[in-house]
């Protein structure tokens, strides 16, 4: 992980983000071989299927579908992971549940009501890494707010083990939640299938979940064939911004927890403290080397930085540029600072809010916007399995009230249908009561005739 100390230099943020550009990937063969899975799978289906994930995935498998047997009760966990994952649940839940918005009527104009309700995506496809490290987690971060949302069909797509198994822990996050369809394929072939639909995988209405550079690049294919993806990822990443009251082994554990994800994935840390700094990566080497994927994490460093910053509003500007991932405030008044944050995913706040938290069990999704695209995309929510539909409901004395206003505009636009079709209404209603008044006029002429003839006759018997 290299240090720079900026200090000395005027602060320049387009310079300093030179600094922490993101590892670069060469696209073009990979793009190419998106298209050529994608066609393949359009092609051939499940046997296009089969091939890739043999091809891939080094396994034969017969059947892309798991038996819903095989996904209750699955063997070889532990009581007290099961139990994790039930608090982890509950707790995503909660957090969600509370997302949902009562539909609420607004008159705009007197006569003219509006308002918007709530629509579940009937089916999504959820796609779970199950490499080189089996997200769990991701199965609760999208199956719980799918099923709050209320989608009819959830299509869960994971790849398989070297014996073509699923990791039993996936299964029974499925369980937990009532996921019953699953297949075990994953990568470029999983998206693809879920775009088009094989005999066995059906096709989804929209997209979502994490996963490596191919796995990201075939949701940014789908989207060319008209799928709706949840939104454009990368490797995973975090920014620390720290002070003097930042505690080193905290810090570099974080940093290490992102870095563990993949050799493409990022780690920056920006402080105003030089020996917070030094510390922090000295107990970096140090838990480094008692990790089980260290040569992953030691890769991920070669793409990090350090970075030495006057003061903490340089590191939160520096930080609003980046857009990071994750974003912790291992600060000493870090509520001093959150309203200067306009761009993450997902904060942290203070040295006991650990990234992994947010990974598994706070509530919060951990499906989240990565490569920058926290400057215009938010992470996973209930309203991401959800449609907004507007309703109006106009009545005549409201139409009476803004169809002039519409007739202008609409003309003013050169769209006469459009005019028109507020032009007929109002010369109909216009009409009405012009019949109305007419209608009135002669009854009241009708009344008075009777009257008059009435009169006459009694005036007639009193002489």
């Amino acid at each position: 992980m290299q240090y720079t100390n900026n200090t000395a230099n005027k602060f320049d943020s387009t310079e300093l983000e030179k600094l922490i550009q993101r590892p670069f990937i060469d696209s073009e063969d990979l793009n190419q071989l998106v298209k050529k899975i994608f066609s393949d799978i359009k092609k051939n289906g499940d046997e296009s299927l089969k091939y890739y994930t043999y091809l891939f995935d080094k396994v034969k498998i017969d059947e892309v579908k798991i038996d819903k047997n095989r996904i209750k009760n699955p063997s070889g966990l532990s009581d007290e992971l099961k139990e994790a994952m039930n608090l982890a649940k509950n707790n995503i839940e909660i957090f969600h549940k509370a997302q949902i918005q009562k539909s609420v009527k607004i008159e705009t104009s007197k006569g003219v009501n509006c308002w918007r309700e709530d629509r579940p995506i009937e089916k999504i496809g959820i796609y779970v890494p199950g490499g080189t490290a089996p997200l769990l987690s991701t199965v609760l971060m999208l199956g719980v707010p799918a099923k709050i949302a209320g989608c009819k069909e959830i299509i869960l797509c994971t790849p398989p083990d070297k014996n073509g198994n699923i990791n039993p822990a996936i299964l029974f996050a499925a369980e937990l939640i009532g996921i019953e369809t699953i297949f075990k394929v994953g990568g470029i072939q999983a998206i693809a299938a879920l775009t088009f639909g094989t005999e066995s995988i059906p096709k989804a209405d929209k997209i979502f979940g994490p996963g490596n550079q191919y796995v990201t690049a075939a949701k940014q294919e789908a989207l060319k064939y008209g799928m709706a993806i949840d939104m454009p990822a990368g490797p995973s990443e975090v920014l620390i911004i720290a002070d003097e009251s930042g505690i080193p082994e905290f810090i570099a554990a974080d940093l290490l927890s992102q870095a563990e994800h993949g050799t493409d994935s990022q780690v920056i840390l920006l402080s105003d403290n030089e020996e917070m700094i030094k510390k922090s990566l000295e107990e970096i080497q140090k838990q480094l080397n008692l990790l089980p994927r260290k040569t992953i994490a030691r890769k991920a460093l070669e793409n990090s930085r350090a970075i030495l910053l006057n003061n903490i509003e340089e590191c939160i500007e520096l930080s609003n540029n980046y857009a990071p991932e994750h974003l912790i405030l291992a600060l000493k008044k870090p509520e001093k600072y959150l309203r200067q944050i306009s761009n993450a995913g997902s904060v942290f706040i203070g040295n006991y809010s650990c990234e992994s938290a947010g990974d598994y069990a706070s509530g919060t999704n951990h499906t989240l916007p990565t490569n920058g695209f926290a400057k215009n995309y938010s992470g996973v929510s209930v309203e991401s399995f959800m449609k907004k539909i507007t309703f109006q409901e106009i009545s005549k004395a409201g139409l009476e009230r803004i169809g002039p206003a519409i007739e202008m505009m609409a003309e003013a636009e050169q769209l006469m249908a459009h005019k028109n079709a507020v032009s007929i209404r109002l010369n109909q209603l216009k009409s009405l009561k012009s019949l109305e008044e007419n209608s009135s006029n002669k009854t009241l002429k009708t009344d008075q005739s009777m009257l008059d003839r009435l009169s006459e006759s009694l005036g007639g018997l009193k002489s």
